[in-house]
């Protein structure tokens, strides 16, 4: 009775170690691992393991920013079973990554959160960090404005959104032929199974009174949003970079 009281709070309860094959990836590659779970003091029912995806967002409340974790995906491995006192059970694993994880740029993470759904317990868990390269049609946003268009990347935020749960903003300082005109450009990359949308934040600098006067007043950044099909991408960096370029004048211009 004492061990089955001693579990239930988490001491000498079944342990969790999630091994990955590979941390390295990108959304939509098929991550690979196992899971060995090893018994504790007394055998226990384990209704069933659990993975999430998980990423963490700055998030303001009353007037605080604090990071708060956000579940992007979550996978349920098997159904119940019993692990024995001192048992080790080994259950592999394999699914796709979600196409709306975020890559670890910057400040930016992302991990496996690994936990047993055990009756009557506190639920043990295992975070794995994992490297996630930007997608590939992201990947070629970020070369078309980085490599064609000459901005240079400033920083990566990750910030609590109502609508989308989150969002990760990459803000771009121009260095070369927007560098007269733009203070800086802030991008937002939403990703869709047949296509990319692309949130830009064109923010202008002041020439003149007037201008002046609707810089105080923030009154100077213009939002766009641009989409670009699949069959679209597959054009290229430059095919993309002109895109861009093209939306972004038109601002300076207006």
């Amino acid at each position: 009775m004492y061990k089955k009281l001693l579990a239930s709070a988490g001491i000498g309860s079944a342990e969790v170690d999630t091994q990955l094959t590979n941390e390295r990836l990108r959304p939509g590659d098929i991550l690979q691992g196992k899971v060995v779970i090893k018994g504790g003091r007394i055998e226990q029912k384990v209704d069933k393991i659990n993975l999430f995806v998980m990423t963490e967002a700055l998030r303001e409340r009353n007037d605080r920013k604090h990071y708060e974790n956000i579940v992007l995906h979550r996978f349920a491995l098997n159904e119940s079973f019993l692990i024995g006192v001192g048992e080790t059970k080994v259950i592999d694993f394999e699914f796709p990554l979600p196409i709306h994880t975020p890559p670890t740029i910057n400040r930016t993470r992302a991990w496996i959160q690994t936990g047993l759904d055990i009756p009557q317990a506190i639920d043990p868990n295992d975070r794995d960090y994992l490297q996630v390269a930007p997608h590939k049609w992201m990947d070629t946003c970020l070369q078309a404005l980085t490599n064609e268009l000459a901005f240079e990347l400033k920083k990566v935020d990750m910030e609590y959104s109502d609508h989308h749960g989150y969002i990760q903003e990459f803000e771009f300082r121009p260095l070369k032929e927007f560098n007269a005109d733009l203070d800086e450009l802030e991008a937002v990359f939403l990703l869709q199974e047949d296509r990319i949308e692309i949130v830009l934040q064109v923010d202008r600098k002041a020439k003149g009174l007037r201008s002046l006067f609707a810089e105080a007043l923030d009154m100077d950044e213009h939002n766009v949003r641009i989409t670009i099909l699949e069959s679209e991408m597959e054009q290229g960096t430059l095919y993309v970079a002109k895109r861009l370029k093209d939306v972004i004048s038109q601002y300076i211009e207006n």
